[in-house]
């Protein structure tokens, strides 16, 4: 069992793009979405992108007017966004999600946390703490944005094995194994090369987040749950500071 960040950055970050259905295919979904939510900006014009990855959020928020700090763990993924937007106000830091309102100077107008990343903190306290320090440091009637996977109701025998996208020389599949708090993700990576299939695996852990939890404490600390939906399997929020 590994980290978040070496998991991503020894494992991951090389496929990531290519596991996700291409970078083009979520930067049109992405811009579709805020679009449909009237994301714009509205005040100070600054967006944080938290868990950036290579760009699926940040590019078409910048594309909107946003000037973007995204952070994220991997160095590897912060520098393929560098080079899939190389003249958009995007800024990249390295660090922990947790870390970034340390970061913030004033306030700002949008929080981003999509692509499962909240599921990344290890307990449910960071969790609050995180969306406390959102709503600390949006301006008035600034957003968040969070999408996660909903991992509340547990998979059981054969179903607990995913497979998630292949072609030719590429296969990639997950094996889940639920505990009452996480869930240890094995990603499982088959490459072919010269002919040969090779093996590539780690393993992690993710937090299950109920959805429920998540719009009654938003709305403890101030918020105001403007849209909520589920598609396949991921839970999208948005919220407004009141």
């Amino acid at each position: 069992m590994v980290s978040v960040r070496e998991h991503y950055e020894n494992h991951l970050a090389h496929y990531y793009a290519w596991i996700s259905g291409g970078v083009e295919i979520n930067i049109v979904e992405n811009r579709k979405f805020f679009k449909e939510c009237g994301i714009r900006p509205i005040n100070t014009g600054q967006a944080f992108d938290l868990g950036a990855g290579c760009g699926f959020q940040s590019i078409p928020l910048a594309e909107l007017g946003f000037r973007v700090i995204a952070m994220d763990l991997s160095p590897r993924l912060l520098g393929q966004l560098k080079e899939n937007a190389p003249h958009l106000p995007i800024e990249t830091i390295c660090d922990d999600l947790s870390n970034f309102s340390n970061y913030v100077r004033g306030t700002i107008d949008l929080v981003v946390c999509m692509g499962d990343t909240l599921t990344h903190l290890n307990a449910l306290k960071k969790v609050e703490a995180l969306l406390q320090q959102a709503y600390t440091v949006l301006a008035p009637g600034g957003c968040l944005i969070l999408s996660f996977r909903s991992l509340s109701q547990a998979l059981v025998g054969l179903d607990r094995f995913i497979p998630v996208r292949s072609n030719a020389t590429t296969i990639f599949t997950c094996f889940l194994e639920y505990e009452k708090n996480t869930v240890k993700v094995h990603d499982l990576i088959y490459e072919k090369k010269k002919g040969q299939w090779a093996l590539h695996k780690s393993a992690y852990r993710k937090l299950r987040i109920s959805p429920d939890w998540t719009q009654n404490f938003l709305q403890q600390i101030g918020f105001i749950v403007e849209f909520y939906d589920e598609k396949k399997g991921l839970i999208f929020i948005v919220a407004r500071k009141n």
